[in-house]
């Protein structure tokens, strides 16, 4: 069992940052891929980024690019999605999700998830 908790969602303008964090429980962090999803209301699930379990592999949508940057601490248990140059469609519900398998944008490879933590971009 991993226990995933997201923290770090806030108010920011467009053109702010913001650093989310994803903490995990347990001592089996290290043996699994890490992804970021994000959900607005009315709209699907949508595919953030990804890392491998080590840390060395990283996979993003297109959609964030060269603004977000995903990153992981094996030592502290904990992944990280440093969000830069925000705008207002990057509003939504944030969570993380552990995959057994590798490095994946395909939300039914995860099979744990955190509660979400909310970023709202203002214009």
């Amino acid at each position: 069992q991993v226990q995933l908790v997201e923290s770090g969602g806030r108010l920011v303008q467009a053109g702010g940052s913001l650093r989310l964090s994803c903490a995990a429980s347990g001592r089996t962090f290290s043996s699994y891929a890490m992804g970021w999803f994000r959900q607005a209301p009315g709209k699907q699930r949508e595919f953030v980024a990804a890392i491998s379990y080590g840390g060395a592999n990283t996979h993003y949508a297109d959609s964030v690019k060269g603004r977000f940057t995903i990153s992981r601490d094996n030592a502290k248990n904990t992944v990280y999605l440093q969000m830069n140059s925000l705008k207002p469609e990057d509003t939504a519900l944030y969570y993380c999700a552990a995959a057994r398998s590798s490095l994946s944008s395909d939300y039914t490879e995860y099979v744990y998830w955190g509660q979400g933590t909310q970023v709202t971009v203002s214009s």
